[in-house]
């Protein structure tokens, strides 16, 4: 397997006919949610410092909460930064997946992410992942977005069912299950 800054270095330059879209063209993404304590905006170029800066702060957090290790670490430059959110607008654009950086309501400081992606495995349409800074997880504001979001895809998204591996769904239990068929 590819380390993870390579990973999403090459797939940030993978063409974005590359992947299926997650929704199709008639349902309309939304762009923002707010809430009192924060907001969401689609993450892509001018929100690369905010989001460099959140997980540089949070390196060993995210490393044992989010990524398994791999992400992020102290090699990442600001290029890097900027392709990674490229990639994302692309694949947003795209509607293959939907990457939402959590900001403070006037948006000057990210505060984690949620990623919306295609769900690998049978019986899911979509899969949600999200990561705060270390200095929100002890504020105890994971939990908070992990509720909101939850009930934010059932009201406002078309998936019948959402997949939040790690989460609710253990990570050796995830990978047994069934993949989708290749097409």
């Amino acid at each position: 397997m590819l380390p993870a800054t390579l990973r999403t270095l090459v797939l940030a330059t993978l063409p974005v006919a590359c992947f299926a879209q997650l929704v199709p063209d008639s349902f309309p993404v939304p762009k923002t949610y707010s809430a009192k304590t924060y907001k969401l905006a689609p993450l892509g170029p001018g929100l690369e410092k905010q989001d460099f800066d959140a997980y540089m702060s949070s390196i060993d957090h995210l490393r044992a909460t989010f990524s398994g290790g791999g992400w992020p670490h102290a090699g990442i430059t600001m290029e890097d930064a900027l392709k990674d959110v490229q990639g994302e607008k692309a694949r947003f654009d795209a509607r293959h997946s939907f990457t939402y950086a959590v900001l403070t309501p006037d948006g000057s400081k990210e505060l984690g992410c949620l990623y919306i992606k295609p769900s690998p495995k049978q019986g899911y349409d979509a899969t949600a992942t999200i990561w705060v800074t270390k200095a929100m997880y002890d504020a105890g504001f994971e939990a908070t977005l992990v509720s909101d979001m939850k009930a934010w895809l059932k009201e406002a998204w078309p998936f019948r069912r959402v997949a939040w591996p790690k989460r609710e769904i253990a990570a050796e239990d995830w990978k047994r299950l069934p993949d989708k068929p290749k097409k």
